[in-house]
């Protein structure tokens, strides 16, 4: 195992639900120096597991081991941190409660000032997902948090989002070994179909007009559709699969007591040095939404990702767009 478990103990979440002997998965890199000043939050996105940030971290890199101490949290609902999948009865399966990106880093924030007493976080980055959880930790904790880098995501799910990710539930619901989640074996039918309709929005038009899938070994379309797509979802969890979406169709960095659903207040409030990196042609985390965002935010600095590779622009998979993220990375933490 190559990741540490954090106990919570009994967690009442934002819906009142009491999830009892919660826990966070977690992985550090690198040493946090003696003032605790050198702390970097980096959650994980939508199916992701820690291991799928390490594209950034590393000695020299932009999330230098050298330098900094980096946490990665795993997302509730990903098979690693409580998820339907490793929760007893009665929580279990399709029982699992319903968890807010809040609730994600309200507990990420217990991590990282019970286990290592942390105080101020010099940076909290992450993709898609770990976007959302970014903007919520400069919300919920704008006095901590010094600085943020979102990349391919937004402070909250815009309706088009909302409308996308029904989509993809859609096809594994109607699955006829769904079972209401009761499952016994796996709905392979609706987890390959899912890939297949995400096939269709975690790229943009231009990257498949000009082929690129060939830039990651796949010779011709259906060789990338049936390599890349079906394998990025058939060895998950359904279960584990609709918590992570339901959690993500909910995110809004102002639904909770500190905003009451003020959208505007919560992005006014964020205090740390920001920069937002959306995808030019990320299909569903749109750049117009981010910049909307990105003005209300006092202190943040538009820098989108040039890329024919839409969402998975900051995936880490596509060596020019991980150069671009990697130099904004290293400047925002030049900022005094």
């Amino acid at each position: 195992m190559d990741y540490e478990i954090f106990e919570l103990g009994d967690v009442t979440l934002q819906s009142g639900v009491m999830l009892p002997d919660a826990f966070l998965a977690y992985k550090t890199y690198g040493r946090l120096n003696a003032d605790r000043s050198n702390a970097i939050v980096y959650p994980t996105a939508f199916g992701d597991r820690h291991h799928n940030n390490e594209w950034l971290i590393g000695e020299g890199m932009a999330l230098d081991t050298e330098k900094y101490f980096i946490i990665v949290p795993n997302l509730l609902g990903n098979g690693l941190s409580s998820s339907p999948s490793n929760t007893p009865p009665p929580f279990d399966k399709s029982n699992f409660p319903q968890v807010t990106i809040f609730d994600n880093v309200r507990l990420q924030h217990q991590l990282v000032t019970r286990k290592f007493g942390i105080e101020k976080i010099a940076l909290v980055t992450g993709w898609s997902m770990g976007a959302l959880q970014t903007f919520q930790w400069g919300a919920s904790y704008p006095d901590m948090v010094e600085r943020i880098a979102p990349f391919a995501g937004t402070a909250k799910t815009w309706p088009h989002t909302f409308v996308f990710i029904e989509g993809v539930k859609a096809p594994l619901l109607a699955d006829a070994l769904w079972r209401n989640g009761n499952y016994t074996e796996p709905p392979t039918a609706g987890l390959r179909a899912i890939g297949r309709v995400y096939a269709g929005w975690g790229f943009s038009q231009a990257f498949y007009r000009e082929e690129s899938f060939r830039q990651l070994g796949y010779r011709t379309l259906n060789d990338f559709l049936a390599g890349f797509w079906d394998r990025s979802f058939l060895g998950l969890d359904a279960n584990n699969l609709l918590a992570m979406l339901w959690t993500w169709q909910h995110a809004d960095i102002s639904a909770n007591s500190m905003y009451c659903g003020d959208f505007e207040k919560a992005l006014r409030s964020i205090k740390a040095h920001a920069t937002v990196m959306p995808g030019r042609m990320d299909l569903y985390f749109t750049p117009e939404d981010s910049e909307y965002e990105t003005r209300r935010i006092p202190n943040a600095n538009f820098r989108p990702i040039e890329s024919i590779w839409g969402h998975f622009a900051g995936r880490g998979i596509n060596p020019d767009d991980t150069e671009f993220i990697a130099a904004q990375l290293k400047q925002i933490l030049d900022v005094c």
